[in-house]
């Protein structure tokens, strides 16, 4: 007679190997997925760039990482590069409407889980050029932005953008930033806003985090620093 038991002995052990490589494997996946969840709910987040207010600073397409530390831990600067929620009118579209069927649910749920860059569609992207208590207006006689009575020279401007081309005049309120995007000329930030309440500024609450470095395409790989000498010499207000 045959001895089946080795046999069963080999398919038991097939069976156990399967069974735990499942079962790492779904540890693993748990695992990252949980991980991933907790940086981007707490740490940092990537963002996808929908428009060309930032150019060329960044361009149309670009995927940037936004640490959430700041506002937080750490504060927010003039000069950042920052994420925020619409304050209320400044989207002039609606945000486009998520894909349906099984791509888009699992599209949704990888943006959810920090996978997938997020679609700024609720968002925007701009630097910030005046903090709570700073006199920000427009403009000198060299066509310059004033911060608390210094112009400043940004050298982070578009190619052939003025600096504005709508006079301007504001203290910003407490809690509060006055953000200008790059591009000037195609850029409707604060400026456009100022009969808003805080007159155009945004409220820090918005603020989902800064801009630290742009991830994709992969040929503008880059860090986004804080251009500190452009406002090294303003001095700081305190808030009203």
């Amino acid at each position: 007679m045959t001895d089946e038991h080795p046999t069963r002995e080999r398919v038991g052990r097939q069976r156990s190997g399967w069974a735990t490589l499942v079962r790492e494997t779904a540890i693993i996946v748990v695992s990252a997925i949980v991980l991933s969840l907790v940086i981007k709910t707490f740490l940092a987040q990537a963002f996808y760039i929908p428009s060309g207010s930032m150019e060329q600073t960044l361009m149309v397409g670009d995927r940037v990482m936004v640490t959430k530390l700041a506002p937080g831990p750490f504060q927010v600067h003039r000069g950042d590069i920052v994420v925020f929620a619409d304050p209320g009118g400044w989207l002039s579209e609606p945000p486009p409407q998520s894909s349906s069927g099984l791509g888009g649910v699992i599209g949704q749920v990888l943006t959810y889980i920090g996978l997938r860059p997020y679609d700024a569609g609720e968002h925007l992207i701009k630097r910030v050029i005046g903090v709570a208590g700073d006199h920000v207006e427009c403009c000198d006689e060299q066509g310059r932005l004033m911060v608390n009575g210094v112009p400043i020279d940004e050298p982070y401007l578009a190619a052939g953008a003025m600096p504005s081309e709508i006079d301007f005049d504001i203290t910003v309120p407490e809690g509060s930033l006055w953000v200008m995007g790059d591009n000037r000329q195609d850029s409707e930030d604060s400026r456009y806003h100022q009969g808003d309440p805080g007159g155009g500024s945004i409220p820090v609450s918005n603020v989902v985090g800064v801009a630290f470095v742009t991830l994709w395409p992969f040929d503008r790989i880059s860090l986004l620093r804080n251009p500190g000498a452009t406002f090294a010499d303003v001095p700081d207000q305190s808030g009203p």
